[in-house]
């Protein structure tokens, strides 16, 4: 009614509403300070520990960029965790970080928020190695084959709890490169993108399990020489390719800094060292970053 006055309680109910709305008129998010991503700065290729303090939850589900999160609680109970991360690959910009619980009474909560993804930037080098594996024969196209299928089976099953404990740990006592993300070319026609770290590793060196897991894969393949997969649990896996010697079977649990093998020079190298990979749930992630993260409080 038009020249109608305005109670006050309502006035003030108005402009509360008014400044909590969102400008678009879309509905406001949830309040974030329940879900930290640590590194805050996300970028591609980084492993990032979620967490959720909502410890009365009943169970935290979630994905992100197309890959499921699993939770778990914390040691002291009062949060959970995923341990997850962002491809080398991925696309840079906003992303939706999609989390959902139930409290105890089994209400549903959404904690989904928008997380940036900033552009990481690698190095691109030229490498010379044996042409067999630029242009593999027909006989190296089955065998290449043949492995492709067994590691898509392998990684294809993880343990349904997470298996590591505390820090992750370098693999060898010996100097790391910077080379995780590397744009390489091969004898100039083949480029790749260099999803592991290299270690300049002597021939011999011990190799050790970078934490606690299970032998998934242990046997000399076509590219990664020997090799030994860990699975850490969750879809978490840890790779040492190029090994000498393999110390472990499938199937065996290793605790973290136990020997699996020896580095070396087999398969696709320039020269010996240890080339060591992080994979989540099909994401290629850096282990400098995963080393330097915290993980003590964790489990």
């Amino acid at each position: 009614m038009s020249g109608a006055r305005i109670p006050r309680f309502a006035f003030w109910l108005l402009v509360a509403a008014a400044i909590s709305a969102p400008a678009n008129g879309t509905q406001a998010e949830t309040p974030n300070n329940v879900v930290t991503v640590a590194p805050a700065v996300v970028e591609a290729g980084s492993p990032e520990l979620i967490r959720v303090a909502e410890p009365g939850a009943r169970d935290v589900v979630g994905e992100w960029l197309g890959r499921k999160l699993e939770f778990f609680r914390g040691r002291d109970g009062q949060a959970w965790y995923a341990l997850a991360g962002v491809d080398v690959e991925a696309a840079t910009g906003p992303s939706t970080l999609r989390i959902s619980a139930h409290t105890a009474a089994n209400a549903p909560l959404d904690l989904s928020l928008t997380v940036e993804i900033h552009p990481a930037h690698y190095r691109t080098t030229a490498l010379t190695v044996a042409p067999k594996f630029v242009k593999p024969g027909p006989d190296e196209l089955k065998r290449i084959k043949a492995e492709q299928d067994l590691k898509e089976r392998v990684f294809a099953a993880s343990a349904a709890e997470p298996l590591w404990s505390g820090d992750f740990s370098a693999p060898v006592v010996a100097a790391p490169t910077d080379s995780f993300g590397t744009r390489r070319t091969f004898n100039g026609e083949v480029n790749s993108i260099h999803k592991g770290m290299d270690f300049r590793a002597a021939t011999g060196t011990v190799v050790r399990a970078g934490n606690s897991g299970v032998v998934v894969l242990a046997r000399p393949l076509y590219y990664e020489g020997n090799c030994v997969v860990i699975d850490h649990g969750l879809g978490l896996f840890t790779i040492s390719m190029h090994l000498s010697r393999i110390d472990v079977r499938a199937g065996q649990h290793v605790r973290l800094g136990q020997r699996i093998g020896l580095s070396g020079a087999t398969g696709r190298v320039t020269g010996p060292h240890l080339h060591w990979t992080v994979r989540w749930e099909g994401a290629y992630l850096d282990p400098a970053k995963l080393l330097r993260m915290d993980l003590s409080e964790v489990r």
